[in-house]
């Protein structure tokens, strides 16, 4: 009797997401882990419309120079503190755990910086919320990207770091609508740090309320719980655990999680460096990392009040609507990116972004130039777009892609690791720019901008050499990317890549298992085919690709699976 077969378009849910019940709750429910990336946002953004606000100012004495610095590297000193230990604490308490921790303690950073009396303490307060917030960050993604259903996983690991610009839109106007009706009182600065408690509050309270990630709950032994999850949120909100979908997934999870053991029995950061194709991977990373603080973003995103300062723009009104305005812009051009980053592919995002920097940037080098040394007017009046142009091209790919790309092609037994050593190199960074800028600025003034436009002439060359496209791959080309094998960097997507068709069946062959794989078998293409076939047992998997590679699986009925996976758990190469 033959087999009947079936594609991934028999189990994935086609209509639009809101009619289904299950992933309605679900995507309600990922808005809580994405406010981290919010709060990060308006915390990050907060001290820039402080430094608008004459009350700030007159408060704490007009800061300048090295204390300026340590006032905005503060934050970044916090965070690397935590980073180290994060992936440890996620990994042992769960990603919701993990993240109430986080909350608690930026929750006593707000309330701290807010009642603060001297910079001794303001200073201390920031420290302590980068501690939480070194928490937060790293849970937040993982659980995203774990609980989120497989076709709308990449689009929401993109999203997170985009709404990073949410929380900067809301610090700069509640300065603007601070400083409206308090004028030059302590309270114009009070009250928007106050505002910053209510998203710790919210993640506090409903935190419990949202799944855990199923691949903890595996991890810890407790696949039903795991399972249950997955039916009721992956599989149309129903209590049925031997689904197709949740079959597949959990099938998924537990070799994975074999992997991982079989690598190392107790990983740690040295796993990320254990073999070449891994350190392949981290120094992407950690150059992308590098490349987000330092491609001149930092000189607005924490010291706008020093650059407008720079060309003449010297009311306070004007620059908190400057400030406003360019978040609103800065969360457009990062949306813009999250959409079209499947259409353009990963490397073309990049490429677009980094030259359009170079350009952008280099112009706005010589309008500042023009201003201090002849007082040009017209100076002036070209440099506010030009900071506009300049953040639309980082905006259009850094901002999206630095947690989306590193998530991808990070294989699963180092991914909450590898995570955070890209959070912990941007914020080393960030804080390097943060102590160093003001101290530049105040010693060589618009020179200091040469720095930067020779660092974004050495980003291109690194994109240029180094980034990888890795949409549409086939598992194997995915592997062979890192590990030894070369594929020309610029192969994008099987030409196959439009329908869901049902292959025929071929013979077997013996398949390695590659173990060292990026952790990504759920992002959904229908360029190659993972398929499985009721042969009356549950305790195989067999996965075909159009090649030919095949084994054999069971889910307790016929099913055949054709996907392009995001974490390559399960792979076979030739």
């Amino acid at each position: 009797m033959a087999v009947p077969e079936y594609t991934i378009a028999d189990f994935i849910h086609r209509e639009s997401w809101w009619k289904n019940r299950g992933l309605l709750i679900l995507n309600i429910y990922l808005i809580l882990p994405l406010l981290s990336s919010v709060l990060n946002g308006l915390d990050s953004s907060i001290l820039n419309g402080l430094q608008i606000l004459p009350g700030w100012q007159e408060y704490f004495h007009n800061p300048q120079g090295k204390t300026l610095g340590l006032i905005n590297s503060a934050q970044g000193i916090g965070a690397l503190s935590g980073i180290p230990f994060s992936p440890y604490v996620s990994d042992l308490l769960g990603r919701r755990a993990t993240m109430f921790i986080g909350a608690t303690l930026m929750l006593a950073g707000v309330l701290t910086q807010a009642l603060s009396t001297t910079v001794q303490v303001f200073i201390g307060a920031r420290v302590l919320i980068g501690l939480g917030i070194a928490f937060s960050i790293n849970a937040a993604p993982l659980l995203i990207s774990e609980l989120s259903y497989p076709t709308h996983r990449g689009k929401l690991t993109s999203l997170y770091n985009s709404m990073w610009y949410f929380g900067s839109i809301i610090s700069a106007w509640i300065c603007l609508v601070a400083y409206n009706r308090a004028g030059t009182s302590e309270w114009s600065w009070r009250v928007p740090v106050f505002i910053q408690a209510a998203v710790p509050i919210l993640q506090m309270t409903l935190i419990w309320f949202i799944p855990e990630s199923p691949r903890f709950l595996v991890a810890r032994g407790l696949e039903s719980r795991a399972a249950r999850v997955l039916a009721r949120y992956h599989a149309n909100g129903t209590s049925e655990c031997d689904h197709h979908l949740v079959a597949f997934e959990m099938a998924q999870i537990r070799h994975a999680l074999n992997i991982e053991r079989d690598i190392a029995s107790s990983p740690s950061y040295l796993t990320c460096f254990a073999t070449p194709g891994n350190r392949r991977r981290m120094f992407i990373i950690i150059s992308i990392a590098i490349s987000s603080q330092w491609s001149g973003n930092g000189l607005v995103s924490s010291y706008i009040n020093i650059i407008l300062d720079g060309v003449g723009i010297t009311t306070t009104r004007t620059k908190a609507v400057i400030n406003g305005g360019l978040q609103i812009f800065n969360l457009a051009s990062a949306l813009l990116g999250t959409m079209l980053v499947d259409k353009l592919g990963r490397r073309q995002l990049f490429l677009i972004s980094n030259i359009g920097m170079l350009i952008v940037f280099s112009m706005w080098t010589i309008t500042t130039a023009l201003f201090n040394e002849t007082g040009s007017t017209a100076a002036v009046k070209a440099t506010v777009p030009l900071i506009f142009l300049f953040y639309f091209f980082y905006d259009f790919a850094y901002t999206p892609m630095l947690v989306s790309y590193t998530l991808e092609i990070l294989p699963y037994n180092i991914r909450a690791r590898g995570l955070a050593i890209m959070n912990f190199s941007a914020y080393l960074f960030n804080t390097f720019n943060a102590f160093v800028n003001p101290w530049a600025l105040d010693a060589i003034g618009w020179k200091y901008y040469l720095v930067y436009c020779g660092w974004l002439v050495l980003e291109l060359v690194f994109v240029m050499v180094f980034i990888i496209e890795t949409r549409g791959r086939t598992l194997e080309e995915t592997a062979a990317l890192f590990d030894g094998v070369k594929i020309p960097r610029k192969t994008t997507e099987r030409r196959d890549s439009t329908t869901f068709a049902r292959i025929p069946q071929y013979g077997p062959r013996s398949p390695r298992l590659e173990k060292d794989m990026p952790d990504n078998y759920f992002e959904l293409h229908e360029s190659s085919s993972i398929r499985s076939s009721a042969l009356g047992s549950h305790s195989h998997i067999e996965l075909q690709e159009r090649s030919g590679v095949q084994r054999t699986s069971a889910f307790g009925s016929p099913s055949h699976l054709e996907t392009h996976s995001e974490e390559s758990a399960v792979t076979f190469v030739k």
